[in-house]
């Protein structure tokens, strides 16, 4: 039964990291085709926060395993 339930706490790290980076790829771009200009800002900016996002379901999923 705790394997199940793992499973679906693992399930909705995974997906709640994808919405996350989704999000924030669609405003990037939205940004960016607002402000061309600055798209080197909003780029690193972007991957800072996709790696903290990665970094928070990766957490998500070891203590759903192992918690």
């Amino acid at each position: 039964m705790t394997g199940n339930i793992a499973a679906i706490g693992a399930a909705l790290a995974v997906i709640g990291a994808g919405i996350g980076i989704g999000n924030i790829g669609a405003k990037a771009m939205e940004a960016i085709a607002r402000q061309p200009e600055a798209v080197g800002d909003i780029r690193s900016n972007m991957i800072l926060m996709a790696a903290l996002i990665e970094g928070a379901a990766l957490i998500a999923i070891i203590l759903a395993f192992f918690g």
